[in-house]
C-alpha cells in the first residue's frame, strides 16, 4: 500500500487558497461584500433558528392556536426579510462609496482638465476601467496639446507675411490712387489688420494655457499703479470714439503676482470689447479694489443679452445681434488669462445693471458672489 505524503494536505489547502484568491481577489468588490454581509447574515440566520427552536420546543401547543403560530411565524419572517434587505442595501452602499467618489471627481472637473483619474481606494473590478479611461484621457490630452502647438506655430508663422502685406497696403495708400483702387487697398488693409489681430490673440491663448506654465514668468506688481499706466494707453482711442475712460484706484499699493504681458492682454481685451460692442456708450470705468485684490471694468453701453451671458466666454462665440467686427476670442482670452493666474471672474449685465461689468478677483481673501473658476 502506498502512503499518502504528509505535505499533500497543506498543498491542497494552498491550491484551494489560490483558487479562492483568484475568484475573490484582495480589494475586489465581491470580497468586500462577502466580509461586509457575511457576519450580519449569519447573525440573522442564528436569530431565525433561535425563534424556530423557541416556537417548536418551548411553546405548548395546547395554549396556542394554529392561527397564532401562523401569525407569529409570518411576522418573524417579514421582520427577517426587512433586516436582510437593510443589510444588503447598507453593504452595497458602502461598496459603492468609492465609485461615487470617482463620479463626484469627474463631475467637478472642468472641460480642460484631462489629468488622470485617481484610482486609490477603488475595487479591483473598477481599476481596469479607470486605467483605460486614463489612457484615453492621455491620448486626448496629447491631441489637444498638439492642436494648440499647431495653432501657436501657425499664428507665429503667418504674422511675418501679414505684416509685410499690411506695409505694402500702407505704401500704396500713401500715393495717389484711383478711387476704386484705393477702396480695394483699404479693404485689404482692414482684413490684414484683422488677421494680424487674430494671430496675436491665438498666440496669447497658447501662452496663457496651463501646460505652458505662465506662472514661471509671474512678477510681484502693484495692480493699482499698473492699471493707471496701462489704462492710459487706451485714452486716445477712447477719445476718438467720444468715450470717457475713468479710473478709480486706491493710493496704497495692491500687490498681486502676475505676468505683465498677459495682464495687459486681459485689460486690453476688456476695454476693446467695451469699445467694439458697447453701442452708444459714454463711459468706461476701471476700478481696482483692495480687499480682495480685484480689477473691475464697467461700461454704460447696451449690455449683453441674458441668453448670451453664459456663452460670451467661449472661444469664437459671437452674439447674433453683434454688429462689431471681431473674432470672438476677446473674452475667451480673458477667461484663460484669469485661469492661468488662479483668479476668479464674474460677469454682470442687463437686466441686473445698465451696461456690462466684468470683475477679475485675484488670489487672496475673496468676497462676492457669482464668481467662477474652472
Amino acid at each position: 500500500m502506498s502512503k499518502t505524503p504528509r505535505n499533500e494536505a497543506p498543498a491542497s489547502q494552498e491550491t484551494l487558497k489560490k483558487r479562492l484568491l483568484r475568484k475573490v481577489p484582495r480589494g475586489s468588490l465581491a470580497r468586500h461584500l462577502i466580509f461586509r454581509l457575511l457576519p450580519p447574515v449569519l447573525v440573522l440566520v442564528a436569530v431565525d433558528l433561535a425563534v424556530t427552536w423557541l416556537v417548536t420546543t418551548k411553546i405548548h401547543l395546547e395554549a396556542w392556536l394554529l392561527r397564532d403560530i401562523f401569525w407569529l411565524m409570518l411576522l418573524s419572517q417579514i421582520l427577517l426579510v426587512f433586516l436582510v434587505a437593510w443589510v444588503l442595501v447598507s453593504g452595497v452602499r458602502s461598496s459603492l462609496r468609492s465609485i461615487n467618489r470617482l463620479a463626484d471627481d469627474i463631475k467637478e472637473r472642468s472641460v480642460d482638465d484631462l489629468q488622470p483619474l485617481d484610482a486609490t481606494g477603488l475595487s479591483s473590478e473598477i481599476v481596469p476601467v479607470v486605467a483605460r479611461i486614463n489612457e484615453l484621457l492621455g491620448r486626448l490630452d496629447h491631441s489637444v496639446q498638439a492642436q494648440k502647438r499647431f495653432i501657436g506655430h501657425a499664428a507665429h508663422q503667418l504674422r511675418t507675411p501679414l505684416s509685410g502685406l499690411k506695409l505694402e497696403c500702407e505704401l500704396m495708400l500713401s500715393n495717389e490712387l484711383p478711387d476704386d483702387v484705393r477702396l480695394r487697398a483699404e479693404r485689404i488693409k482692414a482684413v490684414t489688420d484683422r488677421m494680424i489681430r487674430l494671430g496675436q490673440q491665438l498666440l496669447v491663448l497658447a501662452r496663457a494655457d496651463a501646460s505652458a506654465r505662465p506662472q514661471d514668468s509671474f512678477q510681484r506688481l502693484d495692480l493699482a499703479d499698473w492699471v493707471r499706466v496701462n489704462g492710459a494707453e487706451w485714452v486716445p482711442q477712447a477719445r476718438r470714439q467720444q468715450v470717457r475712460l475713468q479710473l478709480a484706484a486706491p493710493d496704497e499699493p495692491i500687490w498681486v503676482d502676475a505676468d505683465p504681458l498677459l495682464l495687459a492682454e486681459l485689460l486690453g481685451n476688456l476695454i476693446d470689447n467695451a469699445l467694439r460692442y458697447g453701442g452708444h456708450l459714454r463711459n468706461i470705468r476701471l476700478q481696482v479694489n483692495a480687499t480682495p485684490p480685484a480689477l473691475v471694468v464697467e461700461d454704460d453701453g447696451r449690455g449683453i443679452d441674458p441668453a448670451d451671458q453664459e456663452r460670451v466666454f467661449d472661444a469664437f462665440y459671437r452674439s447674433p445681434d453683434s454688429d462689431g467686427a471681431g473674432s470672438g476670442l476677446g473674452l475667451a482670452i480673458v477667461r484663460e488669462i484669469a485661469q492661468s493666474h488662479g483668479a476668479w471672474w464674474s460677469l454682470a449685465s442687463t437686466p441686473q445693471i445698465e451696461g456690462t461689468r466684468v470683475s477679475i478677483v485675484f488670489p487672496g481673501p475673496r468676497m462676492g458672489a457669482n464668481l467662477n473658476r474652472q
